[in-house]
């Protein structure tokens, strides 16, 4: 039978964890983030209030939702503070040993009766979930970025993961007004083992010498209606992300079609990281993105 949420937890106040903490808080939950860096969690909290001032200024929220909401989100120093959360979601880094660790310290913190999820692009299910004392309790929900605009939210079942768990979490899922897509727990699930090949494919063509940066990218937006070029969405994505992504692609399907471009591995090995890192395939360290090849 499924249970009702109704305090959750986040693991993780970066991009994705911030993201999460924003929807769940204006669905009405209470919401209580925890990360290792207590400047991370103060920049979560202000990131949030911008982003909702920003949906004020453009008539798709209330002045009055919006502080209602804010006043919903808290953040812990500590596994502790998620003792009573009826469901703890992990967003952290997209590392399955960063992960992994998260969930054997977490785990003993919680309510017995509590459900655990994993934010995760790429990483088993089934593998993450025999980390914790919970295995059929366990689930990926994997939000697209941002999560405030993107409507899609991927429900991926790990081989333990019982029927309430996974009917609990779509009802959550749809509190927060996304649309659902079931992916079984193959590596990168739907989305990214469509969209990251693509991006990968991109690379290629970029350090094959077929077109430079800015022709890659107005050929994808212009020749096949995309909202940004590959090589725009790699930079917003983070590098490190998609190459993170590859492999576990590479490795989990042990087929060459994966192999991450070694152009993608030397832009990592440089530190480019995207927009996080003020450079990437586009430098945006100037007023306008310059492409860096």
């Amino acid at each position: 039978m499924a249970q009702t949420i109704r305090k959750i937890g986040i693991v993780g106040a970066g991009q994705m964890g911030n993201g999460i903490a924003h929807v769940c808080s204006l669905a009405g939950m209470p919401v209580v983030m925890h990360d290792a860096s207590a400047d991370r969690m103060k920049a979560a909290l202000a990131t949030i209030s911008g982003n909702m001032a920003r949906d004020v200024s453009r008539q798709r929220l209330k002045d009055e939702d919006r502080q209602t909401a804010l006043k919903r989100i808290s953040t812990v120093d500590s596994f502790e503070g998620l003792s009573d959360c009826d469901l703890v979601i992990e967003a952290a880094t997209e590392k399955e040993e960063v992960k992994r660790k998260i969930f054997t310290d977490l785990c003993p913190a919680l309510k017995p009766e509590a459900l655990v999820a994993t934010n995760t692009s790429s990483i088993s299910i089934t593998r993450l979930a025999a980390s914790t004392d919970r295995p059929e309790k366990f689930i990926g929900i994997h939000f697209m970025n941002p999560v405030p605009r993107m409507e899609l939210v991927e429900v991926i079942r790990g081989i333990a993961t019982n029927d309430a768990t996974f009917e609990t979490s779509k009802a959550f899922v749809l509190k927060l007004g996304k649309r659902i897509a079931v992916s079984e727990d193959f590596p990168a699930f739907i989305v990214n083992r469509i969209l990251l090949p693509m991006i990968n494919e991109a690379i290629y063509t970029l350090y094959e010498g077929v077109g430079n940066v800015e022709a890659i990218d107005t050929a994808m937006r212009l020749g096949a209606h995309h909202p940004m070029g590959p090589l725009e969405l790699a930079d917003f994505i983070g590098l490190d992300t998609c190459l993170s992504v590859m492999q576990v692609l590479h490795e989990g399907l042990a087929d060459s079609k994966y192999r991450p471009c070694p152009l993608l591995v030397k832009y990592v090995e440089a530190g480019w990281l995207g927009r996080k890192a003020q450079r990437g395939f586009y430098d945006y360290r100037g007023e306008k993105p310059v492409p860096t090849r």
